[in-house]
C-alpha cells in the first residue's frame, strides 16, 4: 500500500476518533447543561423552603409573644407576618413542582391554622388567658410544629439533592476537560496528517486538472496557461532586448475533418480510440520543444516558439502529412484529414485573442478546403480587432434578454392575399452603437460556435411567440433561418425536437430555411439533417435560390417544402427579361417538384402583379409589409388588417 493511501487511512481513522470524541463532548455538554438546569431548579426549591421556614418561625414567635404581651408591638405585626408566611408557602408550592401533594397539604394546613390563631387572639382580647394558653399549647403549637417539621424535612432533602448534583457536575466537568484535551490532540494530529497528504497529493491533483483524461495531453486550461506564460516571457524579452530570446509565440489549431461522422456511425468507443491514436500521431509529428494539447472534442492545438513564425507552415505540413496513412482500429480502416489554422501573437495580443485568430483561420481553411490557413489581420474574411470586440459584445448580448430580439416579416398568398406565415428576423440593439445590421453580426457568429447559442435563442423566441399566437386563436407558421454549422450538426434535430416539446408548438407551425451554399458544403449530411427535421413535422425551405450552384440531382433528393427565389432576381422582374425568365423557370421547377414557390424582396405593385401572372405562390417584401415586432403583428392579427396589397 502506498504512503499516500496509508496516510489517508490514518487520517480517516483519526477523523472517526475525532468524530467520536466530538460526539462525546456534545453529549457531555448536553448532560452538564441538564445538571446545571437541575441545580438551578433545586436551588430555587431550597430557597423557597428556607424562606417558608423563616416566615413560619417568625410567625410562631409572634403568636407566643402576643400571649405574654397582649398589647405589645408583636400583637400588631402578627397579621402581616401570617400573610407573609402564607405567601412563602404558596411560593414554595409553585416552585417545587416535583412534590405537589406535600406542598399543597402544607399550604392548606397553614390556611386552617389561621382560624385557630384568630380564636386564640380573640381569647387574649377578652382577657381569657387560660383559654388562649390552652389553644396555643394544644392546637396551634402542635400544628405549627408539624408544618415546620415538614418544611424543614423537605428543605433538607433538597439540600442533599443539591449537593449530589454539584458533585455530578464536577465529575462531568473533569470528564469534559479530558475529552476536550484528547479531541484537541486528535485534531492537531489530523491536521498534520491531512497537510502531509495534501502536500503529497497536490501535484497529482494539479496534473489531473490540467490533463485531458482520454489522450493524456494537456487540456484547454493547461494549454492556455502555457501559452500565457510564453507570451509574457516574449514580452519581457522584447522589453529588455534579451539576446537569448526563445522566439515568437505561434498557435496552431488542428481540427479533424470527418471525425463527427466516425463518432456517430461507429460509436463513441471507436471514436475515443481514434482520438487516442490521433494524439500520438500529432505528438510524433512535432518537435520535442513543441506543446500538443487537446482543446476539446475533435480539436487540438500546438504551441510553437520560433524566431521565424513561418516555421509554423512547416510544422503544419508535417501535421497534415501525419494523416496520409489511414487509422486502423480492429478490423476498421478510417481515413481522416485535418484543417489547420495558425496565428502568431503580436504586441498586446492575449491568449483569448490568439486562440480566436487561430480558430478563425482554421474555420476558413475548412470552409475553403485549403487544409491550412494563417491568420492575417488585414486579409479579407479574417478577424480584425473590431471583429474581436464585436464577438465579445455578442457573447454578452446572448446573455442579455433585451438586446437580441426577433422581428417578423409577413408572407402572403399571392392568389388570395391572405397572411400565410412570417419569417423570423433577428435584430440586435447594441447598448452604445444602437441597431447593428444582421449582415454585420451574423457572418461573425457563423465563424464561431456562438452561432449555436444564437440559433437556439432565436428559435426559442420564435416558437414561444408562435405558441402565444396559437393561444390567441391565430395559426401563424414561423420560418427561421439555419446556419451552415447548425445544418451540419447531427445533434441539431434532437435539440429542435426538445424545443418544440418545451414550447408546445406543433411541427407544422415551423419552417426551417437553409441556403444552397449550406447544403452544397456537405450534401450528404445536409440531406440527413433535413430529413430528420421533416420527420418532426417541420417544413423545410431553400432560401436565396438562384445565388448558389446547387445540382439538380441534389435539389431533387432534398426533403423540401418550399423554394424561395432570391430578391436579386425578383427586384428586376419587370425590367429585365433574364430575371423574368429565371423566376418563371424556377416557379415551374418548384411546381414540378411539388414545392411551394416563395418570392422575397417585393418592392412595388408591378412586381407583385407579375409574380401573380407567373404563378408564384407566396410573396414577402417591403411593398406588402415590413418586419415588425411581435406586439405590432399581434395587433394587426386581432384587427384583421394584414392582407397583401
Amino acid at each position: 500500500m502506498s504512503a499516500r493511501v496509508t496516510s489517508w487511512w490514518l487520517v480517516g481513522l483519526l477523523a472517526v476518533v475525532l468524530a467520536g470524541l466530538a460526539g462525546f463532548a456534545v453529549f457531555g455538554s448536553w448532560r452538564q447543561s441538564a445538571i446545571v438546569e437541575e441545580l438551578a431548579h433545586d436551588s430555587a426549591n431550597t430557597d423557597a423552603y428556607q424562606e417558608a421556614a423563616y416566615a413560619l418561625s417568625w410567625e410562631m414567635s409572634l403568636i407566643q409573644a402576643s400571649l405574654r404581651e397582649p398589647h405589645g408591638e408583636e400583637r400588631w405585626q402578627l397579621t402581616a407576618v401570617h400573610t407573609q408566611a402564607q405567601g412563602a408557602l404558596e411560593k414554595m408550592a409553585a416552585v417545587d413542582t416535583d412534590h405537589p401533594k406535600i406542598t399543597a397539604g402544607l399550604v392548606q394546613a397553614h390556611r386552617t391554622l389561621n382560624s385557630e390563631v384568630a380564636t386564640y387572639l380573640r381569647s387574649i382580647d377578652l382577657g381569657d388567658s387560660d383559654t388562649a394558653e390552652t389553644t396555643l399549647e394544644y392546637t396551634i403549637e402542635p400544628a405549627a410544629r408539624t408544618i415546620m417539621a415538614a418544611v424543614v424535612s423537605e428543605r433538607q432533602r433538597h439540600l442533599d439533592d443539591h449537593t449530589l448534583l454539584q458533585s455530578a457536575a464536577q465529575d462531568e466537568s473533569r470528564v469534559l476537560r479530558w475529552g476536550s484535551g484528547l479531541a484537541f490532540a486528535a485534531s492537531l494530529l489530523v491536521l498534520v496528517l491531512f497537510a502531509y497528504s495534501a502536500r503529497v497529493h497536490r501535484r497529482q491533483v494539479e496534473t489531473t486538472a490540467a490533463t485531458d483524461p482520454l489522450t493524456a495531453l494537456p487540456n484547454r486550461v493547461a494549454f492556455a496557461a502555457r501559452t500565457g506564460r510564453a507570451i509574457t516571457e516574449e514580452a519581457s524579452h522584447r522589453r529588455r532586448r534579451h539576446r537569448t530570446r526563445r522566439g515568437r509565440v505561434t498557435v496552431l489549431v488542428v481540427n479533424l475533418d470527418g471525425f463527427r461522422d466516425v463518432n456517430e456511425q461507429l460509436g463513441h468507443v471507436v471514436g475515443d480510440r481514434l482520438l487516442t491514436d490521433v494524439s500520438r500521431r500529432l505528438q510524433d509529428a512535432v518537435r520535442e520543444q513543441d506543446v500538443v494539447a487537446r482543446l476539446g472534442n475533435d480539436e487540438f492545438a500546438v504551441l510553437l516558439r520560433d524566431a521565424d513564425p513561418t516555421i509554423g507552415e512547416a510544422i503544419a505540413a508535417r501535421l497534415t502529412g501525419a494523416f496520409d496513412e489511414p487509422f486502423r482500429i480492429d478490423e476498421l480502416t478510417i481515413d481522416l484529414e485535418v484543417s489547420i489554422g495558425a496565428a502568431t501573437a503580436g504586441p498586446g495580443d492575449g491568449v483569448p485573442a490568439l486562440l480566436i485568430h487561430a480558430d478563425t483561420a482554421m474555420n476558413l481553411a475548412k470552409q475553403q478546403r485549403l487544409g491550412f490557413r494563417r491568420y492575417a489581420a488585414g486579409r479579407a474574411g479574417d478577424d480584425s480587432d473590431a471583429r474581436l470586440i464585436l464577438l465579445g459584445d455578442l457573447r454578452r448580448a446572448l446573455d442579455n434578454t433585451d438586446e437580441l430580439t426577433v422581428n417578423y416579416q409577413p408572407k402572403f398568398s399571392i392568389g388570395t392575399g391572405a397572411l400565410v406565415g412570417v419569417e423570423a428576423l433577428a435584430r440586435w440593439q447594441h447598448p452604445t452603437r444602437g441597431p447593428v445590421p444582421p449582415a454585420e453580426f451574423i457572418p461573425v457568429l457563423e465563424t464561431t460556435t456562438l452561432i449555436d447559442r444564437f440559433t437556439e435563442k432565436v428559435l426559442t423566441q420564435a416558437l414561444t411567440q408562435a405558441r402565444a399566437w396559437l393561444q390567441d386563436g391565430h395559426r401563424v407558421p414561423v420560418a427561421v433561418n439555419l446556419a451552415t454549422r447548425s445544418l451540419l450538426d447531427t445533434g441539431f434535430p434532437d435539440r429542435l425536437a426538445a424545443l418544440l416539446a418545451e414550447t408546445g408548438v406543433p411541427g407544422d407551425q415551423l419552417c426551417i430555411e437553409v441556403t444552397e451554399h449550406s447544403v452544397m458544403s456537405d450534401p450528404t449530411t445536409a440531406i440527413a439533417t433535413l430529413s430528420r427535421i421533416r420527420a418532426l413535422g417541420v417544413k423545410t425551405a431553400i432560401d436565396d435560390y438562384g445565388t448558389g450552384y446547387s445540382s439538380m440531382s441534389y435539389l431533387r433528393r432534398l426533403p423540401l417544402d418550399e423554394l424561395k427565389i432570391d430578391r436579386s432576381f425578383v427586384k428586376d422582374l419587370t425590367t429585365d427579361h433574364g430575371s423574368r425568365a429565371l423566376v418563371a423557370s424556377t416557379t415551374d421547377l418548384g411546381h414540378t417538384l411539388g414545392l411551394t414557390v416563395v418570392a422575397e424582396g417585393i418592392e412595388d405593385a408591378a412586381t407583385f402583379d407579375a409574380l401573380r401572372e407567373l404563378g408564384c405562390d407566396l410573396a414577402q417584401g417591403y411593398h406588402l409589409a415590413r418586419p415588425m415586432p411581435a406586439h405590432a403583428l399581434t395587433r394587426h392579427l386581432r384587427e384583421n388588417t394584414l392582407l397583401a396589397a
